[in-house]
């Protein structure tokens, strides 16, 4: 009896500490890929959208987004939350993208934080990085509203 209770306390622990680095806005090999330090606020137009699918089946949003200093590859995040949010983004679409400069696979990229289209407002994640995706069902704070810019978004 006493085994099971530590096998069951054991396995707890482990699923959480797996948890905790993709809450964290962690992945990629655990590496924390946000940081606010390097927050910037870029404008542009999109060039291209792409659509990532890894090996887990998940796909995430990618925009070349063309600005005044050339070209920088924008991580949104999952497509399914972008859809979610009823956001889809296009060629010539005008952004305003503040996030978090990366080098993503040896190449300068930033790690969207917010995207404004428009008078809609995207929130992909708090101002520490972790992403909206990750907080689950629960609601009641940023990311969970309608995207028009008012409410809770």
């Amino acid at each position: 009896m006493k085994s099971q209770r530590t096998f069951g306390a054991l396995l707890a622990a482990t699923l959480i500490a797996c948890a905790v680095p993709f809450a964290a806005g962690q992945g990629m090999g655990g590496a924390r890929m946000y940081n606010p330090a390097t927050e910037t606020t870029v404008n542009g137009t999109v060039e291209k959208v792409a659509t990532i699918t890894g090996r887990g089946g998940w796909s995430g949003t990618h925009l070349d987004l063309k600005t005044d200093s050339g070209t920088v590859d924008v991580h949104l995040g999952p497509s399914a939350y972008l859809s979610s949010k009823g956001f889809q983004f296009a060629k010539n679409d005008l952004l305003e993208v503040t996030g978090s400069r990366a080098t993503y696979q040896g190449h300068p990229a930033i790690i969207a934080r917010e995207v404004r289209m428009g008078d809609k407002v995207l929130t992909l994640r708090n101002a520490q990085g972790i992403p909206e995706w990750s907080r689950g069902p629960r609601g009641g704070g940023p990311g969970t509203g309608n995207g028009t810019g008012g409410g809770p978004m």
